[in-house]
């Protein structure tokens, strides 16, 4: 059924997938898989230090190396002026043009300083030893409570913390302070009988996509130049890259390449810049592809964080306040997603009073980016884990305690808006009476329950539908695919067309054949594009009416389109026999010409997204090994277009959480240097490590959606953490407070505890 209780076809079942043959037998073209005839091989050199002033850089004997054709440092970017934004959607120009590539100092180990382009990768690979620069090694700060110290070393002389009056006149790595709040939490808490107060510290963990960053970029002799390469929006790409380099963005055509896993990391751009200047220097096609400790030195993971949060309740589980504090770590530049943190922070629960701080703090690490919610699953670990000891302290079960005071329609959140139709009951009521939740218990196990939110977001979408000469049709957006949009995308349409799924084709359209399209991100794209589509697809069904109307000589409001046919209204209308889509397409060119329907669209509506899961836990006190025995996620996903990609997305979400729980982090030495800069010493989880995880898919449709959609990318990665540790509290007693949980850090607070 659809948003409007209509029986569906194709929408809700799970079709084929069109890019399954050639992903599953290497066909699929990634990034990295693009030559070109001539083509370079372009390097970066990137700084040893994690913070140093760049004195000079002398590039003339790279430059003179047999098979150099190019090279280059910051100076061949755009200078943008420091005291100017300069936006590309979210992403400020003015920081991410000095991430690209340090201009006056490195600010992170592995912050590039030049690159070079030569005839193979060896020899651009010596180019760069030859590359000289002189730097002046300065004090260096790693961890967000250090930086936030008046003493710290000061990464930028110009940054004034934004956010608080009266504005500072001297400079610190405080990059911004912002608050929501609504009633008095003084007056809440006064109100409370029991109030819990806890701060937890996370680390910053990397998306750990598996295909690196990479790009072929070619310019010809008229300045026309194409990107091909990998990432989460080509309009983004195109953007950017024009932005950096000072090109206009029409001399620019953006390809994009099937992804291998972004999940926020390539929602901004690393090389392109660098591969641009490079062909234009030299003349030729310039190849840049990350090696896997360039993609953990030097592109951002999501932050780390220090936060504080408190709840107060009556003894009957009446929350009265809640406050928190969140202080980000945004590397090297300004822009953590701390804001998303405190806006997502106690949305699940409707509180009356709330106030949520939260701080952007700049550190010798790379800049940080976003991953799969940002900041939402850093807040919750936060806010979910102090509820379930508030329910301990109550003495009021967890799931109830969370039931009674959970957000609904018509609530308003802290951060400003009142909910409309939301899903959060419908996934604790379903949790409460799945079987796992009253499942019994082995010795050394414990059960965790957390909750989680995400806003979901519209935005910029185009679609073109067209009908072929056989009847077949192909429908292109311009979003990126990676969460199986190609599929959804031909779901809908089929829907609409009353036609088989598989006469569809779905295509991704590049910068010159599709409008402008944001990014894939925020849990977008099925709501958004969906939304174009499904106007786009309106478009077409209105052309066949007019086309079958005008082959029968009557008004069109005497047709409709039923079933993949044009038939007439009623008896009043006359007696035809229905016209198919086929053969519709074979008289179009007699009947007015290409079938076609375009839309660009800034689609608006988006409803937020809610989930409750549950996590089964065994914890090993000798060894302090923690294995996941059992795990059950449930979510509100508007409709499901394609079950099949909604379960797996919320399966994914929920392995990243795990990894992020227990093993994930990026771990640094005195020296300021990443000592685990690759998937051997980065512990990501592997399918040993984890159990079946169900999903649990409800729906409670998006009112302003055709289709009922919500998104669900997102969410499931917020609860797992605190899910985890509230298991692990349950299993041994023990509230754990800094992530990630591993085992040696379990072994030593169960030391301390026996001591």
């Amino acid at each position: 059924m659809d948003g409007s209780g209509k029986s569906n076809k194709w929408i809700g079942q799970r079709t084929v997938r069109p890019d399954g043959a050639d992903k599953v037998t290497g066909h699929a073209t990634f990034g990295a898989d693009f030559t070109l005839p001539g083509m370079l091989w372009g390097k970066v050199l990137r700084s040893p230090h994690p913070h140093a002033r760049i004195k000079s850089i002398d590039l003339a004997k790279a430059a003179a190396l047999p098979g150099v054709k190019a090279v280059m440092s910051g100076s061949d970017l755009v200078d943008f002026p420091i005291d100017i934004p300069v936006m590309v959607g979210p992403a400020d120009m003015r920081f991410v043009s000095r991430n690209v590539m340090a201009r006056d100092k490195a600010l992170y180990a592995g912050h590039a300083v030049a690159a070079v382009a030569a005839t193979s990768a060896s020899i651009a690979q010596q180019a760069l030893a030859l590359i000289d620069v002189d730097y002046e090694i300065l004090p260096h700060v790693i961890d967000v409570q250090d930086a936030m110290k008046a003493d710290a070393p000061v990464l930028h002389d110009f940054l004034r913390t934004a956010g608080i009056g009266p504005k500072p006149k001297t400079a610190s790595n405080v990059a911004s302070r912002l608050e929501f709040q609504i009633g008095d939490p003084d007056s809440g808490f006064a109100a409370a009988d029991v109030i819990v107060e806890r701060t937890y510290k996370t680390k910053p963990v990397h998306q750990g996509y598996i295909e690196p960053h990479a790009c072929v970029i070619s310019v010809a002799k008229d300045n026309q130049a194409t990107i091909w390469s990998s990432s989460q929006g080509h309009f983004m790409v195109r953007n950017a890259t024009a932005k950096m380099t000072g090109m206009a963005v029409a001399d620019i055509r953006a390809i994009p390449a099937e992804i291998g896993g972004g999940f926020g990391g390539k929602t901004i751009v690393y090389l392109e810049p660098l591969a641009m200047v490079l062909a234009r220097k030299s003349g030729f096609p310039v190849k840049m592809v990350m090696t896997r400790e360039e993609v953990f030195r030097a592109t951002g993971p999501t932050s780390g964080s220090w936060n504080t949060v408190k709840i107060g309740a009556t003894l009957d589980g009446k929350i009265t306040a809640a406050t928190a504090s969140f202080r980000f770590q945004a590397g090297a530049f300004p822009g953590s997603p701390v804001r998303p943190a405190a806006s997502c922070a106690f949305a699940p629960y409707d509180i009356e009073n709330v106030q949520a701080v939260g701080i952007d703090v700049v550190m010798n690490r790379p800049k940080s980016n976003a991953y799969r919610a940002p900041g939402s699953p850093i807040a919750a670990f936060s806010v979910e884990s102090t509820l379930d000891d508030l329910a301990v302290e109550l003495g009021i079960d967890p799931l109830e305690l969370r039931s009674r005071n959970a957000a609904k329609e018509g609530t308003r959140a802290a951060y400003g808006p009142t909910f409309r139709k939301i899903g959060f009951v419908e996934t604790l009521d379903a949790a409460k009476n799945h079987p796992h939740y009253s499942a019994p218990l082995g010795p050394n196990q414990g059960r965790g329950i957390a909750c989680g939110f995400w806003f979901n977001v519209g935005g910029e979408s185009s679609a073109q539908l067209h009908i072929n000469e056989d009847g077949t049709v192909t429908v292109i957006t311009g979003h990126p695919d990676i969460g199986g949009s190609r599929a959804s995308m031909v779901n809908i349409v089929a829907e609409m067309l009353g036609i088989d799924y598989r006469l569809v084709r779905a295509q991704i359209g590049d910068t010159n054949a599709i409008g402008i399209s944001a990014t894939t991100g925020g849990s977008r794209v099925t709501f958004a594009a969906g939304m174009a589509v499904t106007q786009a697809t309106d478009k077409v069904i209105l052309t066949l009416r007019e086309r079958a109307a005008k082959i029968w000589n009557i008004d069109i409001d005497a047709v409709i389109w039923e079933d993949g046919k044009a038939r007439p209204a009623g008896s009043n209308a006359g007696e035809f026999e229905p016209l198919s889509l086929d053969g519709l397409a074979a008289k179009a060119g007699s009947t007015g010409g290409p079938i076609t329907g375009q839309v660009s669209i800034n689609a608006q509506g988006a409803a937020p997204a809610f989930a409750t899961h549950i996590c089964d836990v065994e914890v090993d006190a000798e060894t302090g090994r923690v294995d996941i025995v059992r795990y059950t996620a449930f979510q509100d996903a508007g409709r499901a277009i394609h079950p099949s990609y909604v379960e797996g997305q919320i399966q994914g979400g929920v392995a990243q959480g795990i990894g992020w729980a227990l093993n994930e982090e990026y771990i640094y030495d005195d020296a300021g240097q990443l000592e685990n800069p690759g998937f051997l010493d980065y512990r990501m989880p592997v399918a040993s490590d984890l159990p079946m995880i169900e999903a649990v898919v409800l729906e409670v449709p998006n009112d302003a959606h055709p289709h009922g959609v919500r998104g669900v990318g997102e969410v499931p990665i917020a609860p797992p953490m605190a899910a985890v540790a509230n298991a692990i509290r349950d299993a041994v007693d023990l509230r754990l407070c800094d992530l990630p949980m591993s085992p040696p850090k379990i072994l030593a607070a169960l030391d301390e505890r026996s001591s």
